[in-house]
């Protein structure tokens, strides 16, 4: 057992607002603040992040249930605080949290697997939860029609087996949850919630103010998570596969292929004539996850990759010979009795083709993500921030390699400017200003990260290479 980092992420007393976690560059969108709340809604910002909207007395006041149920508010218990009360027995790990059992391999049953983007596991679990009548419905994130909408994707309720394959792949793109926490409010039943690490500690901190919410989601199913982008990531792809926005009606940002590694990422848009375009995440200007493009602020402020509060998370299984494996493999850290035996129960069946493995194995998986959260997150807080502070699980720390602290502060920058850059592009009509930009600032961040080019070698001679 590794112990947990730093007590000081307990609960502060600090009230505060809808508008001064947004001003903070905290707020990340999920809708759980504006959930029952007249005349208040999530809204559009100018860099395409979903945001809280409403009246000025509601918006700009402190308040201590905004306070408690608010995932980066300082006044809110954290994810170890959250998971110590609900799955106090079983395995504890600093890096992963609490669980029972993990385990890597894919859904061997029909379907699942070529259907979503790693191993399929995700929606077999929400598929068997439905299945065996433990929940009635399933809130979750699919597809939408922009016409309609004005969203590519957004979150409702599946109380079906058909209603549920539209959840199915990847979806990088601001989604809230207030409509489905309304409709969970308003209909009587057992739901299960499927969501990023703060949204899902987000259900966890309503359920403590909201009686009918904690009574009524029963289950909640986490995705690992490297950051949550801006929609116009959608925009920047459309314009670098020549075509507009509003041409988009559909989009697929992992097409799985069998035939190449599952870690080779590939888009495609099908546009409004019935056509298709699609291209490499790493041929676009801004494919590479890791250099930050289009993230949301409020990532940099997150210590939780494997949603540390939900009852089972998923995500891939990024080392070999899994992530070659163009099928997809997935890794699964299940926290709690009920899903360990429903997990085991259906690899006796052969339904699912499961490994178990340990903490460090996941760790692996996710090595990358876990040291931007970690060593990343404690270089971070020793920065200058205006407004609240975020109270997190690592100590603030400077004591890094130059070079790692030229990674950090080169993605933070990253993410900050492409907005920026976007939006002037847009404004002036001119993509190649943002998509020069954007190569331009990845092969810096190249050259620094990975010690491509002439600079990267250069780099390579004056300090050493910090791990990635």
């Amino acid at each position: 057992m590794r112990p947990f980092p730093d007590p000081r992420g307990q609960a502060s007393d600090q009230l505060t607002s809808p508008a001064e976690i947004v001003r903070s560059g905290l707020c990340i969108g999920c809708g759980s603040c504006v959930a029952g709340q007249a005349g208040a809604s999530m809204q559009w910002d100018r860099d395409g992040f979903l945001k809280p909207q409403g009246p000025s007395e509601w918006r700009e006041r402190p308040s201590q249930s905004l306070s408690r149920q608010c995932p980066f508010s300082p006044a809110a218990e954290n994810e170890e605080q959250i998971a110590a009360t609900r799955f106090a027995a079983g395995n504890a790990d600093s890096r992963i949290g609490h669980f029972e059992i993990a385990y890597v391999g894919y859904a061997a049953e029909p379907t699942f697997r070529p259907n979503g983007s790693s191993g399929g596991l995700t929606n077999w679990v929400a598929a068997e939860l439905l299945r065996t009548r433990a929940v009635d419905g399933i809130a979750h994130v699919g597809a939408t029609d922009p016409r309609i909408s004005g969203r590519h994707f957004a979150y409702s309720i599946s109380r079906t087996l058909d209603e549920l394959k539209g959840g199915a792949k990847s979806r990088y793109y601001p989604v809230e949850l207030s409509t489905v926490l309304d409709q969970i409010r308003a209909t009587p039943g057992r739901y299960a919630v499927i969501g990023v690490p703060c949204f899902i500690k987000a259900i966890h901190l309503l359920r403590q103010i909201d009686p009918v919410v904690r009574e009524r989601v029963t289950h909640t199913l986490g995705l690992f998570c490297g950051h949550m982008k801006s929609r116009t990531m959608v925009e920047s792809f459309a314009w670098q596969l020549d075509t507009e926005i509003g041409r988009v009606r559909t989009l697929d940002y992992r097409v799985k292929d069998e035939s190449r590694p599952a870690n080779w990422y590939r888009a495609r848009l099908d546009l409004d004539d019935g056509t298709s375009a699609a291209k490499d995440w790493w041929h676009l200007a801004d494919g590479d996850w890791g250099a930050g493009f289009f993230q949301n602020p409020a990532c940099d402020w997150c210590d939780d990759v494997v949603a540390e509060t939900a009852d089972i998370s998923f995500g891939d299984a990024w080392v070999e010979p899994h992530s070659s494996d163009g099928r997809g493999t997935n890794v699964v850290i299940v926290r709690t009795p009920e899903l360990k035996a429903l997990i085991e129960h259906a690899r006796a069946e052969k339904r699912l083709q499961l490994e178990p493995v340990d903490a460090d194995f996941i760790v692996r998986t996710q090595a990358a993500g876990l040291r931007h959260r970690r060593d990343g997150l404690a270089y971070r807080l020793t920065w200058t921030k205006r407004g609240i502070r975020a109270r997190k699980r690592v100590r603030p720390s400077a004591a890094l390699p130059m070079r790692r602290k030229l990674v950090y502060r080169l993605r933070y920058e990253i993410a900050r400017w492409s907005h920026r850059m976007f939006r002037a592009a847009r404004c002036v009509g001119m993509p190649s200003l943002y998509v020069g930009w954007a190569r331009a600032a990845l092969r810096l961040y190249q050259s620094i990260t990975w010690s491509r080019g002439r600079l990267g070698k250069l780099l390579d001679r004056i300090m050493p290479q910090p791990e990635r």
